[in-house]
């Protein structure tokens, strides 16, 4: 999601020039693997295609699978969608650029809404043991263990699930949304949010902390992404396959996680829920009330796919659906 790549940026160091390189985890699956992959895919509804037109009437709308992180092959990408993306009304995003740096100023000022204010601290909370390992694992990623200790788990779940790498990558938050939105702003065509941030941090808050520790715990394993993560989840997507992105790290998360496949499907089910679930939902109320115009929506890829998807949920408010060139 975009606040993933917001929050990475506020830990990135000054002088960044190294850059991600990584193997293509698909090149090394077994057939089997390959096989139970393909299997899972095929039960998603609307599985590929990160550029969807869905119209009803004189209503017509771009859905843009977007990838956070950047990648410089989506430069061709912007080239090509722009002579047709430009002549929109107007550009929505899970949350605009002017308002995710408004907050981070905020942030800047008063740190306190991804931390642990009162109250013990994740190491009272998780235990000597299963600290040493987070603590680790967070210090590859430029957070020392006495900050780590205050911050949210929810927090401390996004940085896992961000590549050490990153954190010294120049531009790594330029990711598509971000080139979307620079589009947007050369052409001068206005841009709106389709959530706030505070909004998303409640929701991620919305569970004891207690629980959210617990489920950070069991899922130790399967936060953690390297290097070839993130070349496989880009690869992916510039192949316009996100719902095999998301259903590799289901599969891998199941096998680093040690849980068996009925608990881990009840941790997966959950931040399925928090993540997309919830947020299409929330996203479609405002959706549905364009009328008669010409929009851009370009939100995470993982938000077009499966049953709670948007592309589903448009078809089934009476929109027909189009895969159109990426």
């Amino acid at each position: 999601m975009r606040l993933f790549s917001f929050f990475f940026c506020l830990l990135l160091p000054l002088s960044a020039h190294a850059a991600c390189e990584g193997r293509d985890l698909r090149l090394d699956m077994t057939a089997e693997q390959h096989q139970q992959l393909d299997e899972a895919v095929s039960q998603i509804l609307f599985p590929e295609g990160n550029h969807w037109i869905a119209r009803k009437g004189d209503t017509v709308l771009h859905l843009i699978g977007t990838l956070h992180t950047n990648d410089e092959r989506m430069g061709e990408v912007i080239e090509r969608l722009s002579p047709t993306l430009s002549e929109a009304d107007a550009f929505y995003f899970e949350i605009t650029q002017d308002q995710m740096e408004a907050f981070q100023k905020d942030l800047e000022k008063d740190f306190s809404p991804v931390l642990i204010t009162s109250g013990p601290t994740l190491i009272d909370l998780m235990g000597e043991e299963d600290w040493a390992v987070f603590s680790a694992a967070l210090a590859e990623r430029g957070i020392p263990d006495w900050m780590a200790a205050k911050m949210r788990p929810w927090f401390l779940s996004m940085m896992l699930g961000l590549p050490p790498c990153l954190m010294t990558t120049p531009d790594a938050d330029r990711g598509m949304d971000k080139r979307l939105s620079e589009l947007a702003e050369a052409k001068g065509i206005p841009q709106y949010s389709l959530e706030r941030v505070e909004d998303v941090m409640n929701m991620f808050d919305s569970h004891p902390i207690e629980e959210q520790v617990q489920s950070l715990v069991r899922l130790a394993g399967a936060l953690q992404a390297g290097d070839d993560h993130l070349i496989t989840m880009a690869n992916a997507y510039l192949e316009e396959k996100h719902a095999e992105i998301l259903q590799l790290a289901k599969l891998q998360g199941l096998e680093a996680s040690g849980l068996t496949p009925e608990e881990f499907d009840a941790e997966w089910k959950g931040f399925e829920d928090q993540l997309l679930v919830q947020r299409n939902a929330n996203w479609m109320e405002q959706i549905l009330d364009i009328k008669d115009q010409t929009i851009v929506i370009a939100v995470g890829a993982g938000h077009l796919s499966d049953e709670y998807g948007l592309l589903n949920q448009l078809q089934q408010a009476g929109y027909t659906l189009t895969r159109a060139p990426f």
